[in-house]
């Protein structure tokens, strides 16, 4: 006869052992890599989320956890609602709506191109962050010695001065021992002879003059030659600031943002390719960016800098800008004006138009400039006036502005009559100007009235 009994525990334990098997696959299958998640997060969810903190978004540390804690909701939930947000919140999905209210209702970008095994990734990345290698030293990236470096410098110059100190006094000395003994070998040999040759030597400076008056006035005619042309160079330096970088109350790195990101000039200063001016950005234009960008996180560090000293100027935007980190909204009443220095300033009988020279002269600019800096190529004509803004730290006046320097550009600036505006505008006057100068001569921007007074100063 069968044992039932016997036959019925075996098989329960059986199928006891194959669901364990299969939750202990699943569990796996559900885990993640957390170092291709931290790839992942980086590129798909920095712009609004980060682990420890709220940007846009919430803080993403242990987002498994919590949601299962708050709403009851798996990791399932969470795939969902990462491909498609909004699909869920339409379904009706009491929680989803709950976070987007939560949220300010910002609606997160929906990511139907990542896979089931990316999110498992992510979500392993948010639960157990692998620990990253830290950073270089800032003081090395700077190029300095933080190893008590500075102590031992002043330790040494304060040994060396005391060296000089010492060895000045002493040829001090040495002088006034040898004056003493000149002087009582002068009175040994003393005598009638040398009492009378005495008498016939200059003893003052009026004297010298009145013996050799001709070579003192010559004299005197090249030190005012040389005066004249001194105050003549210092007069012509007035107003002159070659060189000139005030310090700003916001401390703001071109080569960090035009240089190694790339940003585009006109991305911030709007007006200066179709405007009279180019204007200084308002804060509106930085917070596009610094709204989800708290941090400085960049590997280009400057001498002297730190990541937490650039950190610290974004806070400063948020500061004039009345922005709530904590919040991510605006505080109405907080914002204060940014009292910005000017570096670039033309005088106001000087008229100057940006759009004149960007849009009509823009590719003559260039080739001008190249042409003349055979090895200093320019690849936008902004950098013909300002330099190369894109490598400065502080930004800097690279030229001296002018009336003469720009004269100098007016003259050698070849007209690109490739350009179409200045094909049409100016087919009559390039015509006229062929038969008057020849057909292959250069046609200058000084031809087309670039000197006359009234193009500038009206």
């Amino acid at each position: 006869m069968i044992n039932w009994r016997k036959h019925y525990k075996k098989g329960l334990i059986a199928f006891s052992l194959l669901l364990s098997t299969g939750a202990y696959v699943t569990a796996q299958e559900a885990q993640g890599d957390p170092q291709k998640g931290m790839e992942l997060f980086k590129a798909n969810c920095t712009a609004c989320h980060q682990l420890d903190k709220q940007v846009i978004g919430p803080p993403l540390a242990g987002v498994v956890q919590r949601v299962q804690d708050e709403a009851g909701k798996d990791v399932a939930w969470l795939h969902s609602w990462i491909k498609d947000n909004k699909a869920l919140r339409e379904s009706g999905d009491a929680y989803a709506n709950e976070l987007f209210e939560k949220y300010n209702k910002v609606e997160m970008t929906p990511f139907p191109n990542l896979s089931d095994q990316d999110i498992d990734d992510i979500l392993a990345y948010t639960t157990n962050p692998p620990t990253e290698e830290p950073k270089a030293a800032e003081g090395a990236a700077a190029g300095t010695d933080t190893s008590g470096a500075t102590g031992g410098s002043v330790g040494n110059e304060t040994h060396t001065s005391t060296i000089v100190l010492i060895a000045l006094l002493a040829i001090v000395g040495l002088l006034i021992w040898v004056l003493v003994k000149l002087r009582e070998l002068v009175k040994l040999n003393q005598n009638e002879e040398l009492n009378e040759l005495n008498a016939t030597r200059i003893k003052s400076f009026s004297e010298l003059y009145r013996k050799y008056n001709y070579v003192g006035k010559a004299l005197l005619g090249v030190l005012v030659i040389l005066a004249t042309y001194g105050i003549w160079n210092w007069l012509m330096g007035i107003g002159v600031y070659r060189g000139y970088k005030p310090d700003q109350p916001i401390y703001f790195s071109h080569k960090i943002h035009a240089g190694i990101n790339k940003i585009d000039c006109q991305l911030c200063h709007s007006g200066a390719k179709y405007g009279k001016v180019s204007e200084i950005p308002s804060m509106n234009v930085c917070m596009n960016c610094h709204r989800s960008i708290s941090e400085y996180t960049g590997e280009y560090l400057e001498p002297g800098m730190t990541r937490e000293d650039y950190t610290n100027e974004i806070k400063k935007i948020y500061a004039h800008v009345g922005w709530d980190e904590s919040k991510q909204q605006y505080i109405p009443g907080k914002e204060t004006p940014v009292e910005w220095v000017r570096i670039h300033n033309m005088p106001d009988f000087v008229y100057f138009n940006h759009s004149q020279h960007v849009v009509a002269g823009e590719q003559a600019i260039i080739n001008s400039f190249n042409k003349k800096n055979p090895n200093d190529q320019i690849d936008v004509v902004c950098k013909a006036c300002h330099g190369k803004i894109d490598t400065m730290n502080v930004v800097r006046m690279a030229n001296d502005f002018t009336m003469g320097w720009c004269i100098e550009c007016h003259r050698t600036t070849e007209v690109d009559m490739n350009n179409t505006y200045n094909k049409e505008y100016f087919e009559k006057l390039h015509e006229k100007l062929k038969k008057q100068y020849g057909e292959g001569t250069k046609i200058t921007v000084d031809a087309i009235g670039g000197i006359e007074c009234g193009k500038c100063h009206y």
